[in-house]
């Protein structure tokens, strides 16, 4: 684990003992959080319940009225997580994990955002909408099945950049007619499916990495906290939907071409706007068992550690970030999936 990742500041240690094991779990989850924390401020103070930037909050509005709200309330959860994953390593005698010293790539220029350095980058994204159709999907990635995107969404800001290319003050009307006004609804419609896959990650990562924790309190908090970021993933698989359904689907950015479909048209099953639950799945790989409604991916090769930070960069999320953060949360990463339950096969 590079040192720089680490900070010497301890807390009164527990007399508890964690096993190495859960503490590089803990360890990577501390980052995984500071790194969700960071891009979720970002949203927050352009978008959020106390955002600067109007046109920005409306267009997310245009998809639910507490779209607003709900971006505080993840953002403040996120905080929270890794404000406590950390306290509790020192708390037993370990080392926090600190990323302040890779927060170089810029803020956005558009009204609302702070002027300060940033760990993710929302400007250029490229998210994987495939798991929009894996939950509506009988098939299980797991046991070796692929999905196709929902919607193809490559480099394509998902926060505003400036207030010339997004200006702050414009009308955004259901639909958007001007181009100022497709421009911003396009950017928070990418922006609704991001919320959804950085939270479908979380939901599958928890429970990976709760298969190998030892200790029980340990398990406890990989739990409790993996439970909070499943409850985030329903409720953004749920108000995304309102971006590919009447009367807001069909927008396009003028800009890059991307463009929200109308999903319910034709009807289809594989993407219904509606289906925001997990359908019954193959599990287990067992013989003669019924399908199951299950989070999926859970198997260390897809959704574990490594997986983890893979897919983040994959996203751009770290697009123009350096070389000592790309190996400072892949040795973290590879610790964590490296960890075993002890007592154990």
């Amino acid at each position: 684990m590079a040192s720089a990742a680490l900070s010497p500041v301890m807390l009164m240690a527990d007399s508890k003992k964690l096993k190495k094991g859960d503490v590089a779990i803990l360890q990577f989850l501390a980052a995984v959080e500071l790194i969700e924390s960071d891009l979720w401020q970002q949203y927050n103070e352009l978008g959020g319940v106390n955002g600067g930037n109007p046109s920005y909050m409306a267009a997310l509005q245009n998809m639910d009225g507490d779209m607003s709200q709900y971006i505080s309330d993840n953002t403040d959860d996120e905080l929270s997580h890794a404000a406590f994953l950390n306290a509790y390593l020192m708390a037993h005698g370990e080392q926090p994990v600190i990323l302040d010293m890779f927060r170089t790539l810029p803020s956005s220029q558009a009204a609302g955002a702070q002027q300060i350095g940033r760990l993710t980058n929302l400007m250029n994204l490229t998210v994987d909408t495939s798991f929009y159709t894996r939950y509506r999907s009988a098939l299980n990635p797991d046991l070796g099945a692929s999905f196709p995107q929902a919607v193809t969404i490559q480099n394509q800001p998902a926060i505003p950049l400036n207030n010339t290319d997004t200006p702050p003050d414009t009308p955004q009307p259901i639909p958007p007619t001007s181009k100022p006004a497709r421009r911003m609804q396009a950017i928070a419609n990418t922006a609704a499916f991001h919320f959804a896959y950085i939270e479908q990650g979380g939901s599958s990562l928890y429970p990976t990495l709760a298969l190998q924790v030892t200790d029980l309190e340990v398990l406890r908090i990989v739990l409790s906290i993996g439970g909070v970021e499943i409850d985030h993933f329903g409720l953004w698989h749920d108000k995304m939907g309102n971006a590919v359904a009447q009367p807001l689907a069909g927008v396009t950015d003028p800009e890059t071409g991307v463009t929200f479909p109308d999903l319910n048209s034709p009807p289809a099953e594989a993407v219904q706007t509606n289906l925001i639950l997990p359908e019954p799945c193959a599990f287990l790989d067992a013989k003669g068992l019924p399908p199951c409604s299950i989070i999926r991916p859970t198997s260390s090769q897809l959704a574990g550690a490594v997986a983890t930070i893979n897919s983040f960069t994959q996203d751009q999320l770290f697009l123009h970030q350096t070389p000592g953060f790309f190996q400072t949360v892949m040795a973290l990463a590879m610790a964590a999936d490296s960890a075993k339950r002890e007592g154990s096969d």
